[in-house]
């Protein structure tokens, strides 16, 4: 198996004839959401439709049919779910940012991606997730994902922050590093926002978590940004790898998709809240694909680390 960040992979020893931990794939408790512009209710659903058309053809031949309440309170419950899943991914997108990091180039390949920066050829390196701290442009996101951008002794690596402010208004921003923990796989950016008004997320706790739980992770995986990907708390207090080698203790295990470029991203719980931060997850190795055993960081690490990050650069541990 590996353990898939943003960019990059770690190993993990796995028997091959050893069956998936996991009791469900990802593809199948994962759903993508992305902004559009139709009102909720022109949004139908096949489930919805079958439901529809099973019932137009039972009222046909039995009009009088005394469980006719009981099916149209089960299309009520079904149609209330999937709004407060619009209404969640609405009011907590806008919250998430989208992370590029870039390396000044003077002769890229024909197989690099190519952007252009300030009038400078740059190669994208990678992609990933962070969300808004607070309304003064502080990002969260993984050590992993701007980890090259954090060791760059000559000044040829670029951090590219998408976001849009509280009305909708797409922005983009270089992010400078204020602290990092390898760790703990935390890092926080620092963007220029003066004039603009953002949205910082709400925080949540992991300590009243349960197993069995909704969650929803948003994120920005392969570069599709603003993707929504749904499931459970499938575990608490897991121990996975930091990217100095040692271990993350008191991690979130979820079935909700985290794919390469959803790192830092948050995972929320079902009142938008942030209750971790998405990290990694489990494939096959060579696969590329999720297994459906992926993990985030709690956000009551993050609460305790970050502070320290913009205080000292570095945490607590680390200060001085």
């Amino acid at each position: 198996m590996e353990v898939l960040g943003c960019g990059h992979s770690v190993p993990i020893p796995l028997s091959s004839n050893k069956p998936s931990s996991s009791s469900s794939s990802s593809s199948s408790s994962s759903s993508s959401s992305s902004s559009s512009s139709l009102p909720t209710h022109h949004l139908p659903t096949t489930r919805r439709t079958l439901i529809f058309t099973a019932v137009a053809s039972y009222l046909q031949f039995s009009p009088n049919s005394p469980i006719l309440p009981a099916i149209a309170q089960q299309l009520d419950e079904t149609q209330l779910e999937e709004d407060r899943v619009v209404r969640l991914f609405e009011e907590t997108s806008p919250s998430v940012v989208f992370i590029k990091d870039l390396e000044i180039i003077n002769n890229p390949k024909t197989s690099d991606e190519v952007v252009m920066v300030d009038d400078e050829k740059a190669k994208v390196e990678g992609t990933g997730s962070g969300f808004i701290w607070d309304k003064f442009g502080h990002i969260v996101t993984n050590y992993h994902v701007v980890e090259k951008l954090a060791t760059d002794q000559l000044g040829r690596q670029i951090c590219k922050v998408f976001l849009v402010d509280r009305y909708g208004n797409s922005l983009s921003r270089d992010g400078k590093i204020v602290g990092v923990d390898p760790s703990s796989d935390l890092a926080v950016l620092k963007v220029d926002i003066d004039g603009i008004e953002v949205k910082p997320v709400d925080i949540g706790s992991a300590r009243t978590l349960n197993v069995g739980q909704s969650c929803y992770a948003i994120g920005n995986p392969y570069g599709y940004e603003n993707t929504l990907t749904t499931g459970v708390v499938s575990g608490l207090g897991r121990e996975i790898p930091s990217p100095n080698g040692g271990a993350i203790r008191g991690a979130i295990q979820t079935d909700a998709a985290i794919n390469s470029g959803n790192s830092g991203g948050p995972l929320l719980d079902s009142h938008g809240h942030v209750i971790g931060v998405n990290t990694a997850t489990f494939t096959r190795k060579g696969s590329g694909m999720s297994s459906g055993v992926n993990f985030a960081i709690p956000i009551d690490t993050v609460v305790k680390t970050v502070p320290y990050l913009i205080v000292y650069g570095t945490a607590y541990r680390d200060r001085f």
